[in-house]
């Protein structure tokens, strides 16, 4: 142990379990008896716990425990077969000695110093065993903190802080700055010069110590300075007793023996007024109304130091507000107060007050409606003006007279009809009464009257509404009860029946004034027919046809009744209906009706309706005639009567066919020389047809449901008569007849080619019955050759033919229009060629003719 005392080791041990030096406590008993015997107790307080590897083993480990200016606390792990351990701290890019520690196999905490403040220092921990061989070792690297402060001075501004002073240090980032009051303290970390502690106590000595810190630890404390804060401030309560004077009032401060008070307008206007005093509080007076102030206050101690001051913004009180106006609305039983503004004043109270009724209104502005005035009711108005500081202290006041209430106990009579009386009791406060007296026409009738009754005209069927109003210089009183009062309703003049029938009369009339509903009554002697509605219009049934009633309208009201002074008015219903007995047919198109007649002195009116129209005949008899009925129609015959009174129901309807109509249009066209078509356009109302060709050689006949007709049979160059029956579905029949019919000439017989020189064809045939123009027509893939020969001959020829061919031969008669017929019979030649000319004709056979058309129609295409 005595080689430790020569290398200058200081042996230290640390304390501080909680900043991570923790160790066990068998290590911590055998370390802390060692260091006692060789460092005499010496020690060191850090906090930072850092840690470093060794090089050589894993498991030995270095934990930074307390850093200062000038020493590093730290501690390692134990390792195996260790008898002591040497921890040395080398300067970082600076000159200057290393410094290191032996320490023992139990001690595994210590402390390095004589360091470096602000420095890096390199950080070995060596691990030796009992033959002085290095076992392991660990390294790390660890910041000094920076140099000790020294304060320069410490003070007092604020009764809950002091402010401290110093000269910076090198290195150093923030400061720590500790008051400290006996066994209590505050902390605060500040970065630069000056710094402040606050959350101090007033009046209170304290010492002050301030550390220096980087990112390595913090420096010890410096040397401390005592520094004291001043009073604490007082406490204000200030208020406003009036509106020219603010009181002051304040609780004792502890230590003071004075006060000052000062006050002065908010705005800086005007000059400051200061007391000081020894009191707790104190009164400004001769202020304006109505205006802010701001008043301070601090205490002194017995040095005459003074402390911390308070500030207080206050408003006086406002002045009474002044030049009240009233106006009072009678409608609303309202009244709205202005006035001129008052200084300082926020808002404005009224108060309107009778007996011990009271209404009131605020508002910021300079006027105020009170609602809900009693009628006939004197008030009187008074006005505060307020603040944050309180109420005006003396209030303006003006007497308002509401209008009188409105008459009670209205009485109503009609002494005589058409006039009516209105009375009233007396109204308070009313000088005089306007009675008002309006129809439900909108006319309204009004008497001016100091009295308390008023006579008005009235007339039937009306309803009056009676109020009445008192009045004073206020105005009108309020609407009281409106009483009505009806008059009987009055009758309708303007009956009008807008239909009449056989068995009905619909009578309409105009509303009249009064009436609710209506009573018609209908009278012929013995019976009576009523009906009672709400409407104008009333519809009388169950009436005998061609009869004259008494018809009366009497108009009716909930309240009158019945007027039973209306006068009656007649109404005649219409005709009774006729009987069709009979519907004669006579020659188309004339039918005759028949029918039994009922009725005095009316006309009747036959009418046949169809589809084809409306026809019509007029008789004051039983009968009448329809002429020029068209045919192929179906009608319905029906007959009313007709009077002055109106016109009955039609009688019952009585169908009617007429014959169908014949075909506008007729043709015929021959199909072959024995076969003719017939076709024609649709009849109107018919269904089949039977189609006649008739001629002295016989007849031709067909029926169908068709428009057309195909007749057989059929002889070449006659003349037929044409006739056509159209026929209803129920056997009606028309006999229509048209132009006659001739059949064309008939085809020539015996038809042959011969040859007529080198390129010559004769065209030959024997002519049938009668005479006829004929044209011969030869077609070839060559060409197409046509001859006509004159009336009187049965051949042509054709020059020039095209030989080496197949030719269709063709010859049929020519009608007066120079058309051919297509149904003669075709026959085939070949023409050979010998030589450039014609050689031989070859008869190849016949061909009919509709075949010879087709094979033409497409040779020639």
């Amino acid at each position: 142990m005595g080689s430790f005392d020569s290398k200058k080791i200081i042996f230290l041990q640390s304390v501080l379990n909680d900043a991570g030096c923790g160790i066990e406590d068998s290590e911590w008993e055998a370390s802390n008896q060692w260091l006692h015997e060789n460092t005499r107790g010496q020690s060191v307080l850090e906090l930072g716990p850092k840690e470093g590897k060794s090089r050589k083993k894993a498991d030995f480990i270095i934990s930074i425990c307390d850093v200062t200016s000038t020493s590093i606390n730290l501690r390692w792990t134990k390792f195996a077969g260790a008898v002591s351990y040497q921890v040395t701290a080398i300067p970082v890019n600076m000159l200057g000695p290393s410094v290191f520690a032996l320490f023992n196999e139990v001690t595994l905490l210590g402390t390095v110093t004589s360091l470096r403040p602000n420095t890096v220092h390199t950080i070995k921990v060596d691990a030796f065993d009992k033959n002085g061989m290095l076992l392991a070792e660990a390294l790390t690297m660890q910041l000094t903190a920076p140099e000790i402060p020294i304060i320069d001075r410490a003070y007092s501004k604020l009764s809950n802080s002091i402010t401290v002073e110093w000269t910076p240090v090198p290195g150093a980032t923030s400061y720590l700055l500790t008051a400290q009051d006996g066994e209590s303290f505050i902390e605060t970390i500040v970065t630069n010069s000056p710094g402040t502690v606050s959350g101090l106590k007033a009046a209170t000595m304290y010492k002050i110590t301030i550390r220096s810190v980087n990112a390595g630890g913090r420096s010890q404390a410096s040397l401390p300075k005592k520094a004291k804060t001043v009073l604490a401030a007082p406490i204000l309560d200030v208020s406003s007793p009036s509106s020219d004077s603010i009181l002051v009032h304040w609780e004792a401060v502890s230590m003071a023996v004075g006060f000052s008070v000062s006050i002065m307008r908010s705005n800086g206007l005007g000059r400051m007024w200061k007391e000081n005093t020894t009191n707790t509080s104190l009164t400004f007076t001769s202020l304006d109304a109505g205006t802010l102030y701001t008043i301070k206050a601090y205490a002194w101690n017995a040095n005459g130091i003074p402390g911390d001051d308070s500030t207080y913004n206050q408003r006086t009180s406002p002045h009474a507000p002044a030049d009240i106006q009233v106006s009072f609305d009678s409608g609303t039983q309202k009244a709205t107060v202005s006035w001129m503004p008052t200084e300082g004043a926020f808002s404005y109270t009224v108060t309107a007050s009778s007996g011990a009724s009271k209404l009131n209104c605020s508002t910021a502005s300079t006027s105020c409606t009170i609602y809900a005035l009693q009628c006939g009711t004197e008030y009187t108005l008074s006005i505060l003006a307020s603040n944050d500081a309180g109420s005006s202290h003396s209030t303006a006041t003006v007497n308002l007279k509401t209008v009188a209430c409105a008459p009670r106990s209205i009485l109503i009579q009609e002494d005589n009809p058409g006039h009516l009386s209105v009375s009233w009791s007396d109204a308070e406060l009313g000088d005089y009464y306007v009675a008002f007296v309006k129809s439900d026409d909108g006319l309204e009738m009004h008497c001016n009257t100091s009295l308390t009754q008023c006579n008005f005209p009235a007339e039937c069927g009306f309803t009056y509404f009676i109020s009445v109003f008192a009045y004073n210089e206020a105005g009108q009183s309020p609407l009281g009860d409106v009483f009505n009062y009806t008059t009987a309703p009055c009758c309708p003049g303007d009956i009008n029946p807008v239909f009449v029938s056989s068995d009905t009369a619909q009578l309409v009339w105009s509303p009249v004034r009064g009436a609710e509903m209506y009573e018609t009554k209908a009278v012929d002697g013995n019976h009576v027919i009523e009906c009672n509605d709400t409407a104008t219009a009333c519809t009388l049934s169950a009436l005998q046809c061609d009869t004259m009633y008494n018809v009366t309208v009497y108009s009716f009201s909930e309240i009158r009744g019945s007027n039973t002074s209306c006068a009656p008015h007649c109404v005649t219903t219409a005709p009774c209906s006729p009987e069709i007995k009979n519907v004669s047919k006579d020659t188309f198109p004339i039918i005759t009706v028949h029918w039994q007649a009922t009725n005095d002195e009316a006309t009747y009116i036959v009418t046949a309706k169809g589809e084809a129209g409306l026809y019509h005949c007029t008789s004051p008899g039983e009968f009448c005639t329809i002429t020029d009925l068209p045919c192929g129609s179906i009608f319905s015959i029906s007959a009313v009567a007709q009077t002055e009174a109106g016109q009955s129901l039609p009688s019952y309807s009585v169908p009617l066919e007429t014959v169908p109509c014949c075909p506008a249009d007729l043709k015929v066209i021959q199909v072959t020389q024995s076969v003719t078509n017939v076709s024609w356009t649709s009849g109107t109302g018919a269904q089949t047809y039977v189609t006649v060709l008739e001629s002295p050689k016989g007849q031709s006949k067909c029926h169908t449901l068709q428009n057309h007709c195909i007749l057989g049979c059929i002889s070449c160059g006659t003349n037929y008569t044409v006739a056509l029956k159209a026929i209803s579905a129920t056997g009606l029949t028309s006999v229509c007849t048209y132009q006659d019919y001739s059949s064309s000439a008939c085809c020539p017989l015996g038809v042959k080619l011969y040859l007529l020189g080198n390129n010559g064809i004769r065209i030959c045939w024997r002519t049938s019955v009668g005479s006829a123009n004929y044209r011969a027509e030869l077609y070839g893939s060559k060409g197409i050759f046509t001859c006509t020969p004159s009336s009187a001959l049965s051949y042509c020829d054709i020059t020039e033919i095209l030989c080496g061919d197949v030719y269709t031969v063709m010859v049929s008669p020519v009608d007066e229009m120079g058309s051919k017929l297509t149904f003669c019979p075709q026959k085939i030649y070949s023409v050979t060629c010998s030589g450039s000319s014609v050689g031989m004709v070859i008869f190849r056979g016949k061909r009919n003719a509709e075949y010879t058309k087709f094979w033409m129609e497409t040779e020639i295409q």
